[in-house]
């Protein structure tokens, strides 16, 4: 077939001058800042561990693309905004990607093409896959210099629609969606990812949820034995049995807890004070905060709940929190302890949108689990990348989808002599500067 990519094609002329364009701009990237990446993922291992848990039965005399290449290539692909394994056969060529997994941009050999991907999306076993989750969380633990004496962590779940038949994908009325649900939890502090699970299309019931929370935190024990635990959700997690387990296990915690006729009886005098001194004064919102003590009937023991109360024009809402802190104000343990997991839902965006980790169309269970953990690991290439950045720059808070517009996306000319490699971009990059000071603080710290 004909190469149509080197085909002439026009634009409006510019000073009376013909304008012509054609892909033959020889050895050029279009995503010069995967070497960046590529550096932040030498300095977190993330791809060597990885594909260190995942038995390999090839020949090693006969191995052309290396695991730990395979793993690096889709990895990057992801960060740079190309989800799809398809992509690679593209990217196969590519210098900039080609210099990022360590071989040369025209002498070395091309990366792997999307049917050797998919094989090993699909290859590992279930003991691997839990291995490699495992992992995931030594990666988040290791990102601490020391064990922190506190963390919270902030655990929900998020809809993930498919569009076909996948094993453990259900249909859900409140979506009205066939789905999955994976959960995601969080260190929202730093925006960190501790762990993702691949889950059917269900609300997680409490004795599951307990089940995980076990396992999680079983792993982040044996680095950090005398941290301080605070665990943070919605409604789905203030189940009796997460609560039992959290109090048993020396865990602090605060959940969402639907609102009943029971728990407003119990504030309906302050909710009633609220009404009449919005009135009074005549102001359109007044919130005011109350608490109690409540047992629901499969609660093992009462626990305090704190009551958030608006009143507007609109009328009464009234928002209720149940929490194992015996001290702090009620506004203090709704406010600024509660709302404050908000955060983690857009780092689940982040997670969900902008590394597209929604992409679970494999058909196996496994193969999707190991898509997750693939999308977790850009993620941590991706925040690597931003906690880099000098706080001052405006860069620094950015999301990951202005961070590859800003710092990824931008077109080098790679050039491969005898003796060296040289990348040559474009002299208006208006991000050059730190582009420089990036690479410069990413490289591995001298003898």
């Amino acid at each position: 077939m004909d190469d149509d990519t080197t085909e002439a094609f026009g634009f409006p002329a510019v000073g009376r001058k013909r304008l012509s364009a054609a892909f033959d701009g020889g050895r050029l990237t279009s995503d010069g800042g995967v070497l960046l990446l590529a550096a932040a993922e030498r300095r977190l291992g993330l791809c060597d561990r990885l594909a260190s848990l995942i038995a390999d039965p090839r020949d090693p005399s006969r191995v052309i693309h290396p695991l730990a290449d395979i793993l690096r290539a889709r990895i990057l692909a992801i960060a740079c905004g190309y989800e799809d394994a398809d992509d690679l056969d593209h990217l196969r060529q590519d210098p900039g990607f080609k210099l990022a997994c360590g071989r040369l941009p025209d002498t070395g050999r091309d990366l792997c093409s999307q049917p050797t991907m998919s094989r090993w999306e699909n290859a590992p076993s279930l003991r691997e896959v839990v291995r490699l989750m495992r992992a995931m969380v030594d990666v988040y633990c290791a990102s601490y210099a020391r064990p922190p004496a506190a963390v919270t962590l902030d655990i929900d779940d998020t809809v993930d629609v498919v569009h076909g038949r996948q094993q453990l994908s259900l249909f859900n009325a409140h979506y009205d969606e066939r789905c999955f649900l994976p959960i995601h939890v969080y260190d929202t502090a730093v925006s960190r990812p501790v762990a993702v699970l691949l889950r059917p299309g269900k609300t997680p019931s409490g004795t599951e949820v307990r089940g995980h929370l076990r396992r999680l935190l079983r792993q982040i024990r044996r680095h950090w034995p005398r941290t301080h635990i605070t665990l943070r959700g919605d409604g789905h997690y203030g189940r009796p049995e997460v609560m039992a387990f959290c109090e048993a296990e020396g865990i602090n915690f605060v959940f969402g807890l639907p609102t009943n006729a029971t728990l407003r009886g119990l504030v309906e005098k302050a909710a009633d004070d609220v009404r009449t001194r919005r009135a009074e004064e005549g102001v359109p919102v007044l919130r005011r905060y109350a608490e109690t003590s409540y047992g629901a009937r499969s609660w093992s023991a009462k626990r305090r709940v704190v009551a958030r109360i608006e009143a507007s024009t609109l009328g009464l809402d009234i928002r209720f929190v149940v929490t194992s802190f015996a001290r702090g104000s009620a506004e203090w343990i709704y406010d600024s302890l509660y709302c404050a997991r908000g955060q983690a839902e857009n780092l689940i965006k982040l997670h969900k949108t902008q590394l597209a980790s929604d992409r679970t169309s494999c058909r196996s269970p496994l193969a999707n689990q190991l898509r997750l953990i693939l999308h977790t690991a850009a993620y941590w290439l991706m925040l690597t990348l931003r906690d880099r950045i000098p706080k001052p720059h405006p860069l620094a808070s950015a999301e990951f989808a202005t961070l590859r517009l800003h710092l990824l996306k931008i077109a080098g000319r790679v050039i491969e002599t005898a003796s060296r490699v040289r990348i040559a971009f474009a002299a208006a990059c208006p991000h050059a500067v730190l582009f420089r000071g990036l690479a410069r603080s990413l490289l591995p710290a001298g003898p």
